[in-house]
């Protein structure tokens, strides 16, 4: 039946986006605090819409993506650690106090926070092998049919849209406590941790492709 394919669906985009404790979560909390639900939100659905492109050629390609990440893994998180690096120096240096004036007066562009995480997301091919794992573990393959097929991706982006939703509510409750020099230390926090985050994954990748090489010989 749709009905259960769809609820396995929502139960992967659940696990994929509440594990999402990295950059693309940390950015998104970091603008429901310090511009408001809304900005949160649609940064979430941003990362969303990305998860749900993933998970869609995870889902129709699952043996050529595979291989393709497996075979380029090394460059892929070396790309993707430099991204996660630049977001990181981009948050720090982001000013809380600007941001809230910009969200006050109408300037803010719900648009713009939506498609900066949906391509900073989407510049991390690895999310596939992820999905591909969820895959096997909920026991779905690409021989369900088409209308199960898509039951499950609509059921992925409802999970992932519904966690980022209450993530934005929760946090737009505990919002109006933070006063603009507590937002300030928090962009300083985020930011360095975001950097850290890139830092190792550039550093590991780095050392163990030497370690393997020299393994090798």
């Amino acid at each position: 039946m749709w009905i259960d394919i769809f609820v396995r669906g929502i139960l992967i985009g659940l696990v994929v986006s509440m594990f999402s404790i990295g950059p693309v979560g940390v950015l998104c909390m970091q603008r429901t605090l310090s511009k408001g639900q809304s900005s949160g939100f649609f940064s979430g659905v941003g990362a969303a819409m990305a998860d749900t492109v993933y998970a869609t050629i995870a889902f129709f390609a699952l043996a050529f993506v595979h291989d393709f990440v497996e075979n380029n893994i090394f460059w892929l998180k070396i790309f993707g650690g430099i991204c996660v690096v630049g977001v990181g120096v981009y948050i720090f240096l982001q000013n809380p106090v600007v941001q809230i004036r910009r969200n006050r007066s109408g300037k803010g562009s719900l648009w713009r926070d939506f498609l900066s995480i949906f391509l900073f997301t989407i510049a991390n091919p690895v999310i596939t092998l992820v999905f591909v794992g969820l895959f096997a573990m909920f026991g779905i393959s690409n021989d369900a049919g088409d209308l199960n097929g898509v039951a499950m991706l609509v059921g992925v982006l409802a999970g992932a849209v519904g966690w980022w939703f209450l993530l934005s509510v929760l946090l737009n409750i505990y919002r109006k406590r933070f006063r603009p020099r507590y937002l300030l230390w928090m962009n300083r926090i985020a930011g360095l941790f975001v950097m850290l985050l890139g830092l190792i994954t550039v550093l590991s990748s780095i050392l163990n492709f030497h370690l393997d090489a020299f393994l090798s010989r």
